[in-house]
């Protein structure tokens, strides 16, 4: 089923092609029937907010298409961009295991398909699938290791031109790009919100991208970036 916003709807898991690629989706056979029973298939435009920091759970948010943004909110209002979430990852997991508020704002970057299974449903259904626990526990894991590598890449990164070449270099490694000389990256993000991302301002990241440019480390055309130094980037990356 095609949605007006492009999308087509990934209307039943049991008959999901990509099921198998994804942690927390490739459940037995039982426990997938089950977890079909109780979640609701919705499509969202891109800048939707399904849920935001502070707020109670409602459930969980399994994405199966687009990109979800996380991001936490200082008491001043400046923001940071935590995350940039793919297809597959479970939204509002801690909360909704622990029935604390959820700690970040989630906003859709592109076009999504989401999943929704609210969290009496969701609890009852892990209590009844072991299986479905030990994919939470990996999920859970696998956040917590990058929430110390964010932390770590923050708080040990000595310059802002260090931070944008290692998420650079983190995007030509999620996109399958790392092993090319000359690897491209598609910028869906403004240059705000990469400061976002690198704790940085966005004047910052316009220069930064200048001087990339100037020094023959990036070339771009329109919103693709050709990184023609892989190594001057590496170098500056000491962490």
């Amino acid at each position: 089923m095609l949605t007006p916003y492009g999308l087509d709807i990934i209307e039943n898991c049991l008959t999901c092609k990509v099921r198998a690629e994804r942690i927390f989706c490739n459940l037995p056979a039982a426990a997938l029937r089950s977890f079909e029973s109780i979640k609701y298939a919705t499509a969202y435009p891109k800048g939707a907010v399904l849920f935001v920091e502070g707020q109670s759970p409602r459930g969980i948010f399994v994405l199966c298409k687009g990109r979800v943004k996380l991001s936490l909110c200082s008491t001043d209002g400046k923001t940071l961009i935590f995350k940039i979430v793919e297809p597959g990852e479970v939204l509002g997991l801690s909360a909704s295991v622990t029935g604390k508020p959820y700690e970040v704002t989630a906003e859709t970057v592109d076009p999504c398909q989401v999943n929704f299974v609210k969290r009496d449903d969701f609890l009852r259904f892990l209590r009844e699938n072991s299986e479905a626990c030990l994919r939470v526990a990996e999920q859970l894991s696998e956040k917590y290791n990058g929430a110390c590598r964010k932390i770590r890449s923050l708080a040990l990164s000595y310059s802002a031109a260090e931070k944008l070449a290692k998420l650079l270099l983190d995007w030509c490694a999620s996109n399958s790009e790392a092993t090319k000389a000359e690897p491209c990256v598609k910028l869906t993000l403004t240059h705000e919100e990469i400061g976002q991302m690198i704790g940085t301002s966005r004047e910052t990241v316009t220069r930064l991208f200048v001087d990339f440019k100037k020094r023959q480390i990036l070339q771009s055309k329109g919103s693709t970036v050709l990184i023609r130094n892989k190594a001057a980037l590496k170098a500056m990356v000491t962490t």
